[in-house]
């Protein structure tokens, strides 16, 4: 009996802490976390500043294949709804300032960077395998989670349940 005792333990507390991450992952349709983020811009972001837009959150790494694939999708994205007050922040997980920089001027971005450690939102969204993808709808609510990549049309998508249409040129809102 006594040796099944420590695997029994050991087996709750991974479902007790199972739990509290899913817990943590905040799901569709729910209110967004607060959070403030800084670009590299000197632009601040908070659920305040950014009520009556829709965001898109692109968490990233600069060794992440898909990422890479996938910058080209978002930056046109972001230019294509800007006069529909998309916001794109691309949330780079976890590396220095110096690395990030660099990659960027191999690989350059016009929509917002956002450092790791100028924001909460990585931890708030259990950012830990890339790209994970967040719209946050004009009300505050997540409108939607993709995490993985997906294209252009699962981005879209995405967006859409935010109320932004797949055609930014006839978009009512």
């Amino acid at each position: 009996m006594w040796r099944t005792l420590p695997l029994r333990v050991t087996i709750s507390c991974f479902l007790i802490l199972g739990s509290f991450r899913v817990l943590a992952v905040p799901k569709d349709k729910e209110p967004a976390p607060r959070f403030s983020a800084k670009a590299t811009s000197g632009e601040t972001f908070s659920n305040a500043s950014v009520k009556g837009k829709v965001v898109l959150l692109e968490f990233w790494t600069t060794w992440c294949g898909y990422c890479k694939a996938e910058a080209a999708v978002v930056e046109k994205i972001s230019h294509e709804y800007t006069d529909k007050d998309l916001i794109v922040l691309a949330v780079n997980v976890g590396e220095s300032k110096k690395t990030v920089k660099k990659y960027l001027d191999q690989y350059p971005r016009t929509c917002r960077i956002v450092f790791t450690e100028d924001t909460n939102l990585a931890a708030m969204y259990a950012a830990t395998a890339y790209p994970i993808y967040v719209v946050i709808d004009r009300e505050g609510n997540i409108a939607g989670t993709q995490r993985g990549a997906g294209g252009e049309d699962a981005l879209r998508s995405l967006i859409a349940k935010a109320g932004l249409g797949t055609d930014p040129d006839s978009d009512s809102n």
